[in-house]
């Protein structure tokens, strides 16, 4: 209560001493909402580039479609094809997701990564992708037990850097790893 007190004298001092304390807690104000700004910044452009790999994923998943559900309804279970000694190869393709990225965010394939940069001067990077990694799970052929059975999925994990800038200064980047899945469900 005593510290409530004094400050709530200093605030009705009309001798100008609390002018100095309105300048400190403007400034703080202004200094948190910059680092909350930065914050949204970071999560703005995380969820946009978790977003294009996520429709990357599924336009992979669906360019593989025809080859894995081509009219084999019972198991559903088709991405192979005969190996020629009575035996079967899976025949998936993994899709060309950076290309699909690049066209999306406007990324462009700089020293082995895949950088879009901020501005129409385009010098400073605003983010950086690279370490695609996509593993694509078939469904089973011929599954024993077909409600149950692995459907048609695939995995994409990339790498995403977003420098981190505070009070006109460059902060270490934020790295971070995005998980992605899709998968194909079969309705009938």
């Amino acid at each position: 209560m005593r510290l409530c007190e004094k400050i709530r004298a200093i605030l009705k001092d009309r001798r100008g001493v609390s002018f100095p304390l309105v300048i400190g807690v403007t400034l703080a104000l202004v200094i948190i909402f910059c680092g909350v700004s930065e914050y949204f910044r970071l999560q703005i452009i995380a969820a946009g580039v978790r977003d294009a790999v996520e429709d990357a994923i599924i336009s992979t998943v669906n360019d593989n479609y025809a080859g894995v559900y081509h009219g084999v309804r019972e198991g559903y279970s088709g991405g192979y094809l005969p190996d020629g000694d009575a035996d079967w190869e899976t025949a998936v393709s993994e899709g060309d997701i950076y290309t699909h990225l690049d066209a999306t965010l406007g990324t462009e394939l700089s020293g082995g990564r895949h950088i879009k940069y901020a501005g129409d001067s385009g010098d400073a990077m605003e983010y950086a992708i690279d370490s695609l990694s996509v593993t694509i799970r078939n469904a089973p052929l011929a599954p024993y037990d077909p409600q149950n059975a692995q459907r048609f999925e695939a995995d994409a994990v990339i790498r995403l850097e977003v420098p981190v800038r505070f009070g006109g200064k460059l902060l270490p980047s934020m790295h971070i790893t995005l998980k992605v899945q899709a998968g194909y469900i079969e309705v009938f």
